[in-house]
């Protein structure tokens, strides 16, 4: 009885590490992925729509912009050659379309890095969950599948 007991409380030990530590871990690293995909996805629309203007060579264009919760502004900029980007940490850099491609691709391979690194984490997590699992059934001697 003794050895059951101790089986059982082994089992729910591995059962509480996986669901308070590897699965809140496990989604906390796909939603700081899905964060940089997105970071990514505005930098690769900016790097298409400067160069979209840089193709038709628009320098100034008229445009309506959300002031937030869905107030719109119709907006006027005289020179589309010089633009604003977030670069990070709430801070906004002038730049020339060159200039603001150069960034984007600078910026764009840190962000392929950080997804890559984040993809490696979850590949981690989810072998280290299958491993507990693993363990659970050979506790429980159920046959594998």
């Amino acid at each position: 009885m003794d050895d059951k007991r101790l089986r059982q409380e082994k089992i729910q030990k591995f059962e509480d590490f996986v669901d308070r530590r590897l699965k809140p871990d496990l989604v906390k690293a796909i939603a700081e992925r899905d964060k940089v995909f997105q970071q990514q996805k505005v930098f690769l629309d900016l790097k298409s729509n400067i160069e979209k203007l840089e193709k038709n060579g628009v320098t100034s264009l008229r445009s309506m912009v959300n002031l937030g919760s869905e107030v719109y502004m119709q907006a006027d900029v005289p020179d589309t050659r010089h633009i604003f980007v977030d670069i990070g940490m709430g801070f906004h850099v002038e730049f020339t379309w060159s200039e603001a491609l150069e960034f984007i691709s600078v910026r764009e391979a840190r962000l392929a890095r950080q997804i890559e690194e984040y993809t490696h984490l979850i590949a981690n997590i989810k072998a280290q969950i299958k491993l507990v699992c693993e363990g659970i059934r050979e506790l429980l001697q159920i046959p594998a599948e």
